[in-house]
This record gives structure tokens, sequence and C-alpha cells, in this order.
């Protein structure tokens, strides 16, 4: 429960923050209410998930404790990097991997690895399960990037192109970059420096560039590497068979969002 509403106070200040009207298919906070409900919406769910972190107790609440709080801390930084990343033009793929990693991957690995900590496992056996997490948690930000642009609006229940109206330097972006001749790459700059009024010929441009410079298919194909990587780790952790099944199925259930 801990890790389920703290994820939810990040989504509540994550809309506020974007300026997002939808989220799951419905209004969001800030939009049904006010920025204000929202603001301290989020806070009490904060304070929610520190209240039921409480529930444990000796060696297991102190290590829960001391891995959330980091974890938080770093969620954090990876949501800073990602309003910093807005306003610089070219964003390197290594630093849009550390800033995924944190600002999504370390959450699922630490959910899973207090989950281990609660049940028990051995040191080894959370060690891989974090990895587990984390490399699936890459994955899935990649996947989310993907879909942003090339997802549909009644599966996903959030507007089409919400990155490119935002200049979010997503995998799509810095692989297009990359790819794109100097045309491509210059019209991606400009189109990522202008906010019009209508964002449609802005989101249309820009999917374009990424399907025409190879860096939508680059992007399936990474969300396979780092999906392949996350199941490497899970087969290293030696747990038992039913507990296995129930995280692959859980895993496979994110990586299916996209052919």
């Amino acid at each position: 429960m801990t890790i389920e509403v703290f994820h939810n106070f990040t989504l509540v200040h994550d809309d506020i923050m974007d300026d997002a009207s939808i989220r799951r298919g419905k209004t969001t906070v800030h939009e049904k209410w006010d920025i204000n409900t929202g603001i301290l919406s989020g806070d009490a769910m904060l304070i929610l998930a520190y209240q039921y972190l409480s529930d444990y107790t000796g060696v297991t609440y102190e290590k829960c404790m001391k891995r959330f709080t980091d974890i938080c801390l770093k969620i954090c930084e990876g949501q800073q990097l990602d309003v910093d990343f807005e306003a610089i033009e070219q964003v390197k793929m290594e630093d849009y991997l550390q800033m995924i990693r944190y600002k999504t991957a370390v959450l699922v690995g630490c959910a899973l690895e207090m989950g281990s900590v609660i049940g028990g496992a051995s040191e080894k056996q959370q060690k891989a399960i974090y990895n587990f997490g984390e490399l699936l948690g890459l994955a899935f930000q990649m996947q989310d990037d993907y879909l942003d642009s090339f997802g549909k609006e009644s599966e996903l229940g959030k507007k089409i192109g919400g990155d490119i109206i935002e200049n979010k330097k997503t995998y799509l972006y810095c692989k297009a970059l990359e790819l794109a001749d100097k045309k491509q790459a210059d019209q991606l700059c400009h189109l990522f420096t202008i906010n019009p009024g209508d964002p449609t010929h802005k989101i249309e441009t820009t999917k374009k560039i990424f399907s025409e410079s190879g860096a939508a298919d680059a992007c399936l194909q990474e969300i396979r590497n780092y999906s392949n990587k996350a199941f490497e780790a899970l087969e290293q952790s030696s747990i038992a068979d039913q507990q296995y099944k129930l995280l692959k199925n859980i895993g496979n259930q994110l990586i299916t969002r996209v052919n």
C-alpha cells in the first residue's frame, strides 16, 4: 500500500507540473477542483504512504524505511531532471537513461525489493528482484514514451502527443537526433522550441521524424532489450516457482502494451 499511495501522490503532482487535464481517462485532480487542492491531496498521500509503512516493525521496518526514503529522493531528482531537460536542446542518451531510472525505474525496483524483504527473501534474492524491477521500469518508461506518441487515446486514457507539446526529451527525441539527417534534426530542434496554440502540426511532424529517422523502431527494440535483461535478472533470483511465475506474468503484462 505504501508504494501504491506514494506513486499516486507523484502522479497528482506530476499532472500539476505538466498541466495535464486527463489521467487514466479521468479529469486530473487539479483540473476537477483546483491547483491548491491538487497540491494538498498529493501532500496527504505522501503522509499516508509513510503511515502505512509504520505498520511494520523491527528490522523489516528499518530496512524498508531506509530504502523507501532513498528512493523517494531519487524520484524527486529524476522529476527535476525531466523538467530541466525541457529547456535543453540536446540531451545525451546516458542522461536520459539516468533521468528515467530515477523518475520511474527505481520505484518499480523498490516496490519489488520491499516485498522481498517483507517476505523474508535472502540478500541475494532481494538484489536480484530489485534489478528485475529497475530494468523492467526502464523498459516501461521507454514504452510510455513510445505510446505517448504512437498509442491510442482510447486505450491509454490520456491525450496523444503530450510529451511533444511539453518538449519532453524522450528516448524518441534523443534517438531521432542521433539518426536523422541534418535537415530533419534541425527541424526537430526547431519544433521543440515552439508552443503553438494548435499543436496538431507540431505533433504530426514530430511523429513523422521519429518514424522516418528510425527512432520509433529503435525504441521498440530497446524496450525488448531491457525487458529481456529484466527477465534474466529474475532468473538469477532463485525464488520459488509460484513467486517466479507471478513476477514473470507481471513483467509480461507490462511489455505487451506495444508490439
